[in-house]
């Protein structure tokens, strides 16, 4: 049996070379997917076409079997990969596949009698109100560094914004006067989201107070000024790594580590705004949801929320 390999760096086998340039071409000019999810879909491919290889087949010859292989020895092999990731693969293979068919490569898609793993669905963690009041607090101080990392905080949490959403603002999609910024999601879609009256104070401070102190640092550099919302030290727009790093720093201080992740306070921003009466539809356009049963593993949460309070609180509730 083969030996899986997660990199995508795994050597590309003859064959698959034009086949899958020409997908993530359709996947990215047609279907209007992210540069993270077209290297995914990348990886996932030339994985699939490293385990045809030890096997001797080549992609057009592949069959149901060579594919349930596959994804068993993933599921099964020393290191198993999650249901979801396992999951995102077959979603990978399958829409490889019927593209193939659609431009008439294939006759037969072999991914057509595979199914998945079942996926239990895994409720996000949130934040208490508490928390999020400790998490926001924790930037402390007048510096630079101090008030930008409080309004990107309070950013992130007034209007649940991904974090690749948060470092792709550019200066000109907040409007600090209406209250409102311009987000980009999934598929570059764009939507507008109020700005909370904490989140417009905190952002006005650090576009006032510190935004053209960083700025300096680039031009001094010799750059060109830079229009992303958020800087970091060199004047240059924060990374994914930079702002990750950021809130995990401020989350380790008030004490939160262990229930931070990247969207955390996107999922918190959700489950908030349901407990106070927002309706699904209103949340699910503030989130850039394309579909509204994403948006429903909210009122889930809210549910599970609610029975935690109902039986710490009634006086007859385990009675």
């Amino acid at each position: 049996m083969s030996t899986l390999n997660e990199s995508a760096s795994a050597p590309v086998v003859t064959g698959i070379e034009g086949l899958l340039l020409d997908f993530l071409a359709y996947l990215e000019l047609e279907r209007g997917l992210s540069r993270n999810t077209l290297e995914a879909y990348r990886s996932d491919l030339l994985q699939f076409g490293e385990f045809l290889q030890g096997r001797g087949v080549g992609v057009l010859e592949a069959r149901h079997a060579d594919l349930a292989a596959f994804l068993s020895e993933l599921a099964g092999g020393p290191a198993p990969v999650a249901a979801a990731t396992l999951s995102r693969k077959l979603a990978c293979l399958r829409s490889f596949y019927r593209h193939l068919r659609r431009e008439g490569v294939l006759e037969h898609d072999p991914t057509a009698e595979l199914r998945g793993p079942r996926k239990t669905q895994r409720l996000p963690r949130v934040l208490s109100r508490a928390e999020v009041a400790r998490l926001l607090a924790e930037p402390k101080g007048t510096s630079p560094a101090a008030l930008r990392d409080r309004a990107v905080l309070e950013l992130m949490y007034a209007c649940g914004l991904r974090i690749s959403e948060a470092i792709g603002l550019e200066l000109s999609d907040v409007d600090l006067k209406e209250g409102v910024l311009r987000a980009r999601g999934k598929g570059s879609k764009e939507r507008l989201v109020p700005i909370g009256r904490e989140a417009v104070a905190a952002l006005g401070a650090y576009c006032r107070r510190a935004r053209p102190l960083l700025l300096e640092a680039s031009i001094a550099g010799g750059g060109a000024p830079a229009s992303r919302l958020f800087l970091n030290r060199r004047g240059r727009g924060l990374t994914r790594q930079g702002l990750y790093k950021i809130i995990q720093g401020h989350a380790r201080g008030a004490g939160l580590q262990e229930k931070m992740s990247p969207h955390t306070l996107r999922h918190t921003f959700a489950t908030h705004l349901l407990a106070g009466g927002c309706d699904l539809r209103s949340l699910q356009e503030m989130l850039g949801h394309s579909d509204l049963a994403t948006t429903q593993v909210y009122t889930h949460l809210s549910s599970e929320r609610l029975k935690d309070a109902y039986f710490s609180a009634h006086p007859r509730a385990l009675s």
